[in-house]
């Protein structure tokens, strides 16, 4: 399936889950504005995802519908189906950051500590989440061909994600921008190492069961076959129980990098680039909480440098 077509669907899910089924039984002409308001509105109160988690919509996903609906209306009146847009007048929702959770520097130690027993596919797993911000389904479809253990670089050219319908598949990321090289740190270099000679010896030993194929995939089982990457999910889950740790998704563990670096100074442009996105202006519209708690801590230095040898400015 190509890109433009999965694209397609995906858009289309819109359409097909909340608006076909309030608008799809009226004649375009017979909406008007209070509907779509009393529509739009209702997508922002509490139980509007109907999957049964709570909470509403995320403020991008409401704008989309609103977007949705203006350029259907706009169409309408372009091919004089109807006169006027009854969404013209509709203010478009504002769309706000979501401040995620994300473990401070204190719980990035004490989760390592507690990684340390863990085996060590596992611990380079959350490793790489924390240390270069790789989406789960990036790691997942990470291959040892993509990795260049001298030079420290990791080219992340593919996920990997598991349907009932299509089952396993690889693909390019999700964006240009998210094909993208990664420096990693010297400590993660030199344990990626370790963990390469350890997967050579599994294959070795598999010999002819080997069920990995062309593919050497970084995290798979014993035989090289790939991993539902969620099974990823559900072993971070049991494993925040165990270590009596604070709940954050294993999603967030990319939050917690992209904070860390902000916290460390690093420029948000080099940020940026490591996570994949396509305008700096996404980075900091995620991490404006953060930038703010950076500035803060900046602000402090002054008073360090006009308080000299306790001499107030």
């Amino acid at each position: 399936m190509c890109k433009k077509t999965i694209r397609y669907k995906k858009y289309l899910n819109f359409p097909n889950k909340r608006i076909l089924p309030k608008f799809g039984h009226l004649k375009i002409d017979k909406i008007n504005t209070l509907q779509i308001l009393d529509f739009v509105d209702k997508l922002q109160e509490d139980g509007a995802r109907g999957d049964r988690k709570p909470g509403a919509l995320s403020s991008a996903t409401v704008e989309k519908h609103h977007r949705i609906f203006r350029n259907i209306f706009k169409r309408a009146v372009e091919w004089k189906v109807i006169k006027e847009s009854p969404a013209e007048n509709v203010k478009k929702p504002k769309v706000q950051s979501r401040k995620g959770r994300v473990f401070s520097e204190e719980q990035v130690r004490m989760l390592m500590n507690h990684l340390s027993g863990e085996d060590m596919k596992w611990k380079m797993i959350v490793t790489l989440a924390i240390t270069t911000g790789m989406r789960r389904g990036e790691i997942a479809g990470l291959e040892w061909d993509h990795i260049d253990l001298e030079k420290g670089k990791i080219n992340i050219q593919q996920t990997l994600s598991y349907t009932k319908k299509q089952g396993y598949i690889f693909k390019e990321p999700k964006t240009r921008n998210s094909v993208r090289t990664v420096t990693l740190s010297q400590s993660v270099k030199e344990q990626l190492k370790l963990y390469k000679n350890r997967k050579i010896r599994q294959k070795l030993r598999a010999g002819d069961s080997w069920e990995g194929g062309s593919r050497f995939l970084l995290f798979s089982s014993d035989l090289g076959k790939q991993m539902d990457p969620k099974s990823i999910t559900r072993w971070w889950n049991k494993r925040l129980k165990k270590y009596k740790l604070p709940v954050i998704t294993f999603h967030e563990l990319r939050h917690t990098s992209a904070t860390l670096l902000i916290n460390q100074g690093v420029h948000m442009k080099t940020i940026s680039v490591r996570l994949g996105h396509s305008k700096i202006g996404t980075t900091i519209d995620i991490y404006g909480h953060a930038l703010e708690s950076a500035d803060e801590k900046a602000a402090e230095h002054f008073d360090n440098l006009l308080n000299i040898n306790g001499i107030k400015y």
